[in-house]
């Protein structure tokens, strides 16, 4: 039970703020906490920064940017809280929809103008929900990236990052303020440290099986591909002093993970390229759902597609991170025919060159297909032909504790918890009730944005009761 009312003991140590998790919402709230004047800690179990942001692409979606506006993007808070209403089928919270709408813009303009985080905008991603382009990203177009140029700000403003210490405590008195925290050390070492508020930044709970087959119960046996710190520990321990949840059931999918555990680019689908099974099928719209994507290949035959493609789309993503390590791997499969491509992944010639015919047919005519997709006639795959062999699995959970406008935990009655904050994974998202209302780079969004509330709201929490 990390939870402890009943103590007394002499802290080793103190901080006004206390932010578990050295995440992007982690590293984003301690540098707001710390402009904000408040003597801040960052608590990181693992010895360096990885976790889900390291292993994303670092994108981070946000309508109505100053970016946005110097390259000429016409976008919006308001279309994008539209975007957001319309992916989930209108079943996410609205308030925090236009919480979150309102605030990611200006929290992309913060961090790039006040703390140096480059940040640049992808023009080409206007899909799976997006009706502008808005995916933010680094130059190098990785998370890696992006958590190294967040801890360099953290480190600039003066953010004192304890790393190699995982919590295991909360020490909480009768209203369930909490006021400290227990901190074991690798070699076994046990550390208390008082706190005046504290900012839960410790992700989702992917990598919790029990969890997941709770709360996504389909999914209790699917790959996982994420950080497998992911336990949800925040929402455990939030839920036990009191706070709601909230769409527990919703999660990120990617129906493009490859067997050396690298994400095939998406450019190559949305570019024109295409998923089939092992019969040679295609067996979905690929554009419809990016996370709904992961479902719908799972339920093929031993949870595998092939992504199939042309030289014009594999010229798009070649000096792309994931797309070059592919390829050095060997996971990328070429022949100069479509037949001879279809003998090296051992799928049915006749088969495959069917549906390549089916798919030529459909971009010369600009007709939907079965399942609703249109290809253009630029989007026509030509030689030599390319596949790469993909799974879905689960990425990231997308439920969490309820907050409100200041990412202050709130209780099933609605009132407040006095003193806790949350944000990324340990937070509701904006995603809705189940895979298919997840907005490309929401789970980034939410980090960041959260982030940001939860440190400039804890730092002003500690700064009035220091008053």
């Amino acid at each position: 039970m990390p939870i402890i009312r009943d103590y007394d003991i002499s802290f080793d140590a103190a901080t006004q703020v206390a932010v578990v998790g050295a995440g992007a919402c982690g590293f984003t709230a301690a540098i707001a906490a710390a402009e904000g004047g408040a003597e801040v800690m960052l608590i990181e179990r693992d010895e360096r920064p990885h976790g889900s942001t390291a292993m994303s692409q670092g994108y981070v979606c946000a309508g109505g940017s100053r970016i946005q506006r110097e390259l000429g993007i016409d976008d919006s808070p308001e279309l994008f809280f539209q975007d957001i209403m319309c992916k989930t089928k209108g079943q996410t919270d609205p308030a925090l929809a236009r919480l979150i709408a309102e605030q990611a813009g200006p929290t992309i303009d913060w961090l790039s103008e006040s703390h140096g985080i480059p940040f640049d905008v992808n023009p080409g991603w206007v899909a799976f929900g997006h009706s502008r382009p808005r995916m933010h990203g680094m130059p190098g177009k990785t998370g890696t990236e992006l958590l190294a140029s967040l801890e360099a700000a953290a480190e600039a403003i003066g953010v004192f990052s304890c790393m190699g210490a995982r919590v295991v405590d909360l020490y909480a008195d009768e209203n369930d303020a909490v006021k400290g925290l227990a901190l074991l050390r690798p070699d076994g070492r046990r550390e208390t440290i008082a706190c005046d508020a504290v900012v839960l930044a410790t992700c989702g709970f992917g990598a919790n099986r029990a969890m997941v087959s709770e709360h996504i119960t389909h999914m209790a046996n699917a790959l996982y591909f994420g950080h497998e710190g992911n336990h949800g520990d925040g929402i455990v321990w939030g839920r036990e002093l009191g706070g709601a949840l909230g769409d527990m059931a919703a999660y990120q999918g990617y129906g493009g993970l490859t067997d050396h555990g690298i994400v095939l680019n998406y450019d190559l689908i949305m570019n024109g390229g295409f998923c089939v099974n092992l019969a040679g099928q295609r067996f979905s719209d690929e554009l419809a759902d990016i996370s709904g994507q992961a479902e719908k290949v799972i339920a093929q035959t031993d949870n595998t597609a092939w992504a199939i493609f042309g030289e014009n789309q594999r010229a798009s993503v070649t000096g792309l991170p994931e797309f070059v390590d592919l390829t050095r791997l060997g996971a990328v499969r070429s022949a100069d025919t479509i037949g001879g491509l279809a003998a090296r992944i051992g799928i049915d010639e006749a088969a495959l060159s069917k549906t390549l015919a089916q798919v030529t047919a459909l971009a010369a005519s600009g007709e939907a297909d079965v399942f609703g997709r249109r290809f253009r006639p630029d989007q026509q795959l030509s030689g030599p032909f390319y596949a790469v062999k993909v799974r879905g699995a689960l990425f990231h959970t997308q439920g969490g504790l309820v907050v409100d406008d200041r990412a202050q935990v709130k209780r099933d009655d609605g009132r407040l918890l006095p003193n806790l904050f949350a944000g990324g994974g340990a937070a509701r998202s904006i995603s809705g009730p189940g895979v298919w209302g997840y907005l490309p780079a929401a789970g980034l969004c939410m980090a960041t944005t959260l982030g940001r509330l939860a440190g400039k709201n804890a730092s002003r929490l500690v700064a009035c009761a220091a008053v």
